[in-house]
Order: structure tokens, then C-alpha cells, then sequence
């Protein structure tokens, strides 16, 4: 008997975004696994951080499917995306760089007491939460603003995780950091596949795409160019997918005895 594979925890189908008279994403067909990373790539203005925006609620899509593990699902506001189990990280952090670590994790999200803010309380969970991801933040009560750019982003995705999500949106998550803090966030997003998140990673460096992604997705002027086995495809012919040297459009991204 052939083993019929789990449905991806997250699938698009068909997915139309407008902005006015402008299509932004046509026709847009995406699957996301549990304890799998997907690179989703394309030149500035492909539709990337719109595809991001529909995803997580920013901007509900007009048109076509979400599926979540299978079923049909609406996601008309950020609330709609967070029950699910989808955080997002933007590129631009949104951390408040007067509060300290504990402050930004907690942020409107604070724990009571008897009325009063429990920050002992705050700050165990949130030394607990960064020592299963990295002990390389010091100082939970300096304010953020004096962290390093690869702390900083350690403490946006610490944040994201705190309602501990299923999928999780990065978008350029290294594009300011320097070598050893990228080597230090790959290896945070791979221990958060290890522990069987779904991870959604927008990045323009092949080197990251090629040392840690599963598979790759390529928009082209808001619709799909291409799905990659990352470990079977070569940068050149994802390069040329990019840059629109070669045209692929499948319906559907090819499908594996894993589910892909």
C-alpha cells in the first residue's frame, strides 16, 4: 500500500492579490511543511513581502484557496493568522529601542499578578525562551537599542515564538548582519526546523538559501516562476528563474514522497 502523505500545514491555491488597478500576485501557489524551510525568492517588486502580507493578514488576498493542513481557512486580519499558528518577522524588527528584552518580548502582552506586573515572572520565561534558542543576549534588562543587529533579530523571532507558532514568516532576516551573526540566525532557523516549524524565508543570498533551505519558490512579476529541490537544483538555474532567463510556471509545486 502506497503511504499517502500528510497534507502541507500550509498550502496556497490560486491566490490573487490587487492593489487599485495593479494585480500584485496572480494565480499564486505556495505549500509550507511542518519542519521545513522554504525560501521564497524574486527580484525587488515580485511580490514577496505581498505574498508575506497576505499570509499573515496584513492584506487579505481577493482571490483563490488558504488551506490549512487541508481544510479551507479565511485570513482576513493578523488576528485571523496568529490563531492559526503563523507569526511573522519583518525585516524592520519593531522593536521599541528604549525598552529592555523583557519589555519587547511581553509588549501588550504583559503577565499580571494581583493586578500589578508580574516582571519576575516575565523575565524567567523570557531567559527560558532564549536559552532554547541561543545565549548570546546577555543583558534581558539593557534596553534593546544597544544590542547587537544579530541580537536584535534573535529577540524579534524570541517575540515571534511566544505563542509558540506553527509556521513562521522571516523576511530578510540576515540582510544586515555581518558574517558570524547570519551563521548565528541559520543556525537559530534550523534548530526552529528541528523542532518541527514550518519556516517561510525571504532572502535575496543564495549562500542562505543554499546552506539551509528544503526547497525554493520563485515569484516573477507577482506570479510563479519555478519550485526547487534546493539540494538537487543549482544556484544557476534558480538565478535564472529569478531573473526571468527561463520561464516555469507549474501549477503546483512538484510533489515528493515527503509531501513536496
Amino acid at each position: 500500500m502506497v503511504a499517502v502523505p500528510d497534507p502541507p500545514l500550509l498550502a496556497l491555491r490560486g491566490v490573487c492579490k490587487r492593489f487599485g488597478v495593479v494585480d500584485v500576485l496572480t494565480d499564486i501557489e505556495l505549500e509550507i511543511h511542518s519542519g521545513q524551510v522554504v525560501a521564497l525568492l524574486g527580484d525587488n517588486g515580485a511580490g514577496k513581502s505581498t505574498l508575506v502580507k497576505v499570509i499573515s493578514g496584513v492584506a487579505p488576498a481577493e482571490k483563490g484557496v488558504i488551506e490549512w493542513e487541508g481544510r479551507s481557512v479565511h485570513i482576513r486580519r493578523p488576528h485571523d493568522a496568529r490563531d492559526l499558528g503563523i507569526a511573522t518577522v519583518y525585516q524592520d524588527l519593531a522593536l521599541c529601542g528604549n525598552l529592555d528584552v523583557v519589555g519587547n518580548l511581553f509588549l501588550g502582552r504583559e503577565i499580571r499578578r494581583y493586578g500589578f506586573l508580574d516582571e519576575m515572572e516575565m523575565e524567567r520565561r523570557t531567559r527560558e525562551l532564549l536559552e532554547r534558542l541561543t545565549r548570546r543576549v546577555p543583558d534581558l534588562r539593557g534596553p534593546v537599542a544597544s544590542l547587537s543587529s544579530g541580537q536584535r533579530q534573535t529577540v524579534a523571532i524570541a517575540r515571534s515564538l511566544l505563542g509558540e507558532p506553527r509556521i513562521l514568516l522571516l523576511d530578510e532576516p540576515t540582510a544586515a548582519l555581518g558574517f558570524e551573526q547570519t551563521s548565528e540566525i541559520l543556525d537559530l532557523i534550523d534548530r526552529l526546523r528541528d523542532r518541527g516549524l514550518g519556516v517561510l524565508l525571504i532572502s535575496h543570498s543564495m549562500g542562505d538559501v543554499k546552506a539551509l533551505a528544503d526547497r525554493a519558490a520563485v515569484l516573477r512579476l507577482g506570479r510563479n516562476n519555478g519550485f526547487f529541490d534546493v539540494n538537487t537544483a543549482s544556484q544557476e538555474q534558480i538565478i535564472a528563474s529569478i531573473t526571468g532567463a527561463t520561464e516555469n510556471v507549474p501549477r503546483r509545486p512538484a510533489q515528493r514522497e515527503s509531501g513536496w
